[in-house]
């Protein structure tokens, strides 16, 4: 095997992250399970940061560095919302299939 060197540019990171956010939005409309959709939409907000800090690297800008820092901050506080609310949903019926919680209440 010879030294082969790859030359990454800027359209290969888009075209991961555009991969990234489907894979997410595959996740949301397709699965049922809370978990899983929480795991899409913490890929979509990957593949909006990776997005937000390819064109921030291509335009030689810091700012999309510091949107990238508020993506990573709220979805930080939406993991831990989320999965807070999942687990108590658990607790209070032995499910978390999105299409039998249909109520508030039992």
């Amino acid at each position: 095997m010879g030294n082969i060197l790859f030359n990454v540019g800027y359209g290969h990171f888009l075209v991961l992250a555009a991969v990234l956010f489907l894979i997410g939005v595959g996740a949301v409309l397709v699965r049922r399970n809370a978990l899983i959709i929480l795991m899409g939409v913490e890929l979509m907000l990957n593949a909006a940061n990776m997005t937000l800090l390819t064109f921030s690297r291509m335009w030689g800008d810091l700012s999309g560095h510091t949107f990238a820092l508020i993506v990573i901050a709220v979805a930080a506080a939406e993991a831990s919302v989320g999965l807070a609310i999942v687990v108590a949903v658990f607790r209070g019926r032995r499910n978390v299939d999105v299409d039998k919680l249909t109520t508030l209440r039992h």
